[in-house]
């Protein structure tokens, strides 16, 4: 389920996506959502812990763009 507010902020090349939920003002959740072909469902983390796990990987670099961006 997604809310109008939702930020699409990165998405691989393989189709998965990651979604800052309730967009750049509100959002303290990032859901990763895995492409169809591998099955997986999606997780949410808490937004310190994304980018602390993920913070030089391309998502955690574009997450860090978009907030920087607002």
């Amino acid at each position: 389920m997604s809310n109008k507010d939702d930020l699409v902020f990165y998405s691989s090349e393989n189709g998965d996506d990651w979604i800052l939920i309730g967009g750049v003002g509100q959002g303290k959740i990032v859901r990763h959502r895995p492409n169809t072909s591998s099955g997986g469902s999606s997780q949410d983390v808490d937004i310190n812990d994304f980018l602390t796990r993920e913070g030089n990987t391309p998502q955690g670099q574009a997450l860090r763009k978009a907030l920087h961006a607002a």
